[in-house]
């Protein structure tokens, strides 16, 4: 205590004479350079450690744009994709796929069982041995195919099971596309991760209307049954002289069988912690036509989920005046107007057609045999080569003026006029 007491005087007796406070801005002048000059220097040791694609944005004029930035955007999203095709469509399944491939994505290839062995042998062996497919393991090939009847409720199911495989075989993606071997893209899958970064994951893309007209009477009431469910052959549907009333439980909706849905509606529905799942699709398997009507149905009758749909189903597809049964196969002629679209895939093609090779130099940049390539594609492309025989980073995005198209489509899709008045009512 003596100590504490000794020491206190002495302390105001220092605070009262003016000459330390001189020696003390000194001091603490020279402590602040200092700390200065060694935040510089571990700052500069932090960035030299960090790859090129985290330095900060580095102006060398005014009126350049930044060498590097770094981004505040979320981590690209992943598309799963269902590629199926039918006896004789083998040769297009491969290209279709190679122009939708992109290692972050997750592909299910599906051949009809109908398909000649040889052709689902010549499939397999492709998707087996492809360098790329094989390096990443994204690639699968449903090898027990199944029956898929035209116009049946056997497409549903394979749909839904190609849904499951992807499930189950784990990893991250966002959002399940269906495809068939006679749709092609129209902008290149990182036009795609580009502009799909930007929205929210839990929105559906699938075009539908409670509209039924026609379809009422012609597809709702009748009562079909698909062969497929229990046939070892292809069969054409089975029509019944019964008819049925309408459902009370649910409302019926319908619209195109081509659609980009969330991971959280594929969830509900192969999971269906929901009975609404189940109880539609019992209730389609005697409907015609049912891959344009079941998940339209339980997407908008789940209060979850009917709120998240976009209008559309993100194709071109031409008709003819009045409309057919089938849409027009796309032709060079059609190049303009697919362009013009903004719709990232069209349908329908011939195999081999010139104007898939249009497609291919024009707007995906693709080489024959090759993949589309993108931001992670960082090899030689002198004299023919494949860029993408060398691979890099595989979160580099490197849209094309497809993104801008794209995008474009998007924002009126999403816009004040169209989004929520074109909603499920």
């Amino acid at each position: 205590m003596k100590r504490l007491k000794t020491f206190f005087p002495r302390t105001h007796q220092a605070m009262d004479n003016p000459r330390w406070i001189l020696p003390l801005a000194i001091f603490s002048t020279l402590s602040l350079l200092l700390l200065f000059l060694t935040t510089l220097t571990s700052l500069a040791s932090l960035f030299s450690l960090l790859p090129p694609s985290l330095y900060p944005a580095v102006f060398v004029q005014p009126n350049l744009q930044p060498l590097r930035t770094t981004s505040l955007l979320p981590p690209p999203p992943r598309l799963a994709y269902l590629v199926s095709g039918s006896a004789g469509d083998g040769p297009m399944l491969k290209r279709t796929l190679l122009a939708l491939y992109h290692p972050s994505n997750r592909y299910v290839v599906h051949l009809e069982a109908d398909s000649p062995l040889q052709e689902r042998l010549d499939l397999e062996s492709f998707v087996k041995n492809n360098t790329l497919f094989g390096k990443f393991g994204n690639v699968a090939m449903i090898k027990k195919a199944n029956i898929v009847t035209y116009r049946g409720p056997t497409m549903v199911a394979n749909t839904l099971h190609a849904a499951a495989v992807l499930l189950r075989a784990g990893g991250e993606w966002d959002w399940f596309i269906n495809l068939s071997a006679k749709d092609y893209p129209l902008v290149t899958q990182d036009d795609l991760l580009h502009t799909f970064s930007n929205l929210p994951r839990d929105l559906n893309f699938i075009d539908h209307t409670s509209d039924l007209g026609w379809n009422e009477n012609h597809r709702a009431k009748p009562v079909i049954v698909d062969p497929g469910l229990y046939m070892a052959k292809k069969a054409d549907i089975l029509r019944t002289t019964q008819r049925r009333s309408m459902p009370t439980a649910f409302k019926l909706f319908a619209g195109s069988a081509w659609m980009a849905l969330s991971r959280p509606f594929i969830d509900f529905c192969i999971g269906g912690w929901d009975n609404l799942p189940r109880t539609v699709l019992m209730y389609y398997a005697n409907f015609i036509s049912s891959p344009e009507g079941y998940f339209h149905t339980v997407i908008c009758n789940a209060e979850e989920f009917r709120n998240t749909t976009v209008n559309s189903d993100l194709h071109f597809i031409s008709w003819d005046n009045p409309p057919k049964q089938h849409p027009r196969y796309l032709t060079v002629d059609d190049m303009a107007k697919m362009v013009d679209s903004n719709a990232p895939f069209a349908r329908k093609f011939h195999m081999d057609d010139p104007v898939l090779d249009k497609i291919d130099s024009e707007l995906l940049f693709r080489g024959k045999d090759m993949v589309v390539p993108g931001g992670w594609c960082i090899g030689s492309r002198e004299n023919g080569t494949d860029p993408c025989s060398a691979v890099g980073d595989l979160t580099v995005i490197r849209p094309t003026a497809g993104a801008k198209r794209l995008e474009n489509l998007i924002s009126s899709l999403l816009s004040s006029e169209k989004f929520r008045p074109r909603q499920c009512k």
